[in-house]
Order: structure tokens, then sequence, then C-alpha cells
């Protein structure tokens, strides 16, 4: 049977507000060491929506496919690939190109290597049929966990991150996250794994997503959390974590802290601060960025979805075709549900 050599794909291709379309692509060659993944489904992360509204702050490499969460089984190997074989089920990290020879890299932390290129920004993503994958960032899915399941996987990455490495929870701590998209309500289901007391925090709007929050066990706040913050003594929060990508919002985890607690920001923010950050000196906060995770992250993440431990059952929103790209795009982006997923 002869290899397809073109595939629709949804393409960004400019700056501009809403350049994206449906494009036929060349499907990609794979080197020695990559394995052809036919993609099963993909999640579409507020990072694709905001290079469809134009409003985001990273580098771009146009035109690109989008898509950078996502699971499927494998079509063809490499002439060097040994451990997976045609028809394995497997879920994609997001490092499509790092020098391995870089510095952290070498320390197993390769998300953090400046030279890094991921998918569905600098490297042709997920939004169609095939992708190339070097074997070195795939994981396999167990059998009970479902493929559209599993391409949730790196979100639950990021916020396992931001919350279980990035953060110092102990139980009962009392935590709010500022932002209920899909990193915040993941990073509050984590925090609630790990026996916090949590309080989620949004806009009149978000308060469909404010209501999934509430299914995690977690307080549902709409506007200010400096009441939940301060009722136990008067002093604030043990934590906050950022993932509003809105970045005045620093003032306000700033103001819900206690002394000697903690900031962690996950959301990106490309607005320039206009405040002081004296209180975090004067309150002895600690603050911590946390970008993207790692190979042990994702086989910890696998285990807690495919035991049930984590349930992302309640922010799946939906299935929608590559063609219905733009609807799935419309109804994550109106907040009426926390997660899509196209399935090509």
């Amino acid at each position: 049977m002869s290899r397809a050599t073109t595939q629709p794909a949804v393409v960004t291709y400019d700056r501009k507000p809403y350049s994206v379309e449906v494009r036929e692509t060349a499907v990609p060659d794979i080197g020695e060491d990559d394995v052809l993944l036919e993609v099963a489904a993909v999640g579409v992360c507020g990072s694709d929506l905001h290079m469809w509204t134009g409003d985001h702050g990273w580098r771009v490499n146009y035109p690109c496919i989008l898509g950078h969460e996502f699971s499927g089984r494998v079509h063809e190997v490499g002439r060097r690939v040994t451990g997976f074989q045609l028809g394995d089920r497997v879920v994609s990290e997001t490092a499509a190109v790092i020098d391995t020879n870089n510095p952290m890299s070498r320390r197993g932390l390769y998300n953090l290597d400046p030279t890094r290129q991921g998918y569905g920004a600098a490297v042709n993503g997920a939004m169609t049929r095939f992708v190339r994958v070097p074997t070195r960032i795939l994981h396999r899915v167990p059998d009970h966990l479902s493929l559209e399941k599993a391409a949730l996987t790196e979100p639950c990455c990021v916020a396992y991150n931001a919350t279980a490495i990035n953060s110092e929870i102990i139980p009962g701590d009392r935590i709010v996250v500022l932002g209920p998209g899909p990193i915040g309500i993941l990073c509050a289901a984590i925090a609630r794994l790990r026996g916090a007391q949590v309080a989620v925090t949004g806009l009149e709007r978000d308060r469909t997503r404010l209501a999934i929050a509430e299914q995690y066990g977690c307080t549902a706040i709409v506007g200010d959390a400096s009441a939940w913050a301060n009722e136990i003594d008067g002093l604030g929060a043990d934590g906050v974590i950022d993932a509003t990508g809105y970045s005045p919002a620093l003032k306000l985890a700033m103001e819900l802290v206690r002394p000697a607690g903690w900031i962690t920001k996950v959301g990106w923010g490309p607005q320039p601060l206009d405040f002081s950050l004296d209180p975090l000196v004067q309150k002895n906060v600690r603050l911590q960025g946390s970008f993207s995770h790692n190979w042990p992250i994702w086989e910890r993440v696998i285990q807690l979805l495919s035991s049930g431990q984590l349930n992302i059952d309640p922010i799946l929103g939906g299935l929608w075709k590559l063609d219905q790209w733009e609807a799935a795009f419309t109804a994550m982006n109106s907040g009426t549900i926390v997660k899509a997923v196209l399935t090509p």
C-alpha cells in the first residue's frame, strides 16, 4: 500500500488575529530514531487559542501546524528504533527539538534548554493525521486509559510540575489558585490530592468553569478571595498559584499570600508590570516560576490518570473532528467548556 504524501492540518500562518485555517500539508519524513505517529486525539490548549486570536507573547515559526497535546498509535518506525512497534498506543511530550549537550538537558531538565523547540509553535504540531516524534519523548499508554484522555497528559504534567514539584504544599495548607482555566483547575485538583484546602478564583464569566472546580472539592470564588485567604488567622493563604496568563495578577497574589508563604506563577502574561514588588520582600515570600515538564513527571502523571487518582472527566468538554476545529476553539474560548479535543 502506497504511503500518503499529503494531509489536512490546522495551520497558523500569521501573527494577525484569526490567521488559522485548514491547509493541505506534507506528511513528514522520519529519521532513524523517530516514529511516525498516527494522531488519535489532540487537545486544544490555551496557547492554541492565543495564537488563533493573535495575543500570544512567544515566537512562532509561521506557517506552523498547531497542537502539542496529543496521543496516537505508532504507524512507522525509524531504522534504529527499538522498544516501539507498529500499533503501539503512545503519548508524546512537547520538546520536539533539544540540544542533548546543553547543561540543562544533561541534568534531565531539557524542558529548560534555551534552544528547546516545541510542537505547535516552533515545530509542526499534531492537529493533523501524522506527526514525526523522536522516541526519547514517547510514553506508553496503558490499555485501560483511552487515547482521548491520554491526549490531556500534557496539561496535567504542566499542572503537576507547578503544584507537586515547584510548590511546597503539605496537608492542611490553604491554597488560592488564580484563574479557572484548564491549568488552574488541574493545579487545584493536584493540590487537593496533596491534602490542601483550595479556593479557585475567577470572574463572573467563569462561573461554568468554577463549578467544575467545585467537582474537585474546591471552593469557587467570583472576584475577591481575601476573605477566604484570611479566614483562619487573618494572615493570608499559605500559597498562591497564578494560572491566569495575566501579568497584573501577580499583584493580587502578593496581597493574598501570608508572610513566609509562596507564589508559583505558571500562567504566561506578556503585559509589563507597573507595580512594586516590595511586598514580596516585606512578607519574605518565595516567587517561583514553573515551565513545562520532563520524563519522570510524565510517567507519574500517566499512572495518576490510569489509576483514576486524577480524574479528568470533569474537564473534558467534548470531541470534535479536525474540520470542526473552529467550533472547538470557539467553545473553549467562550468558557463554556474547559478542554476541547480534536480527533483527526
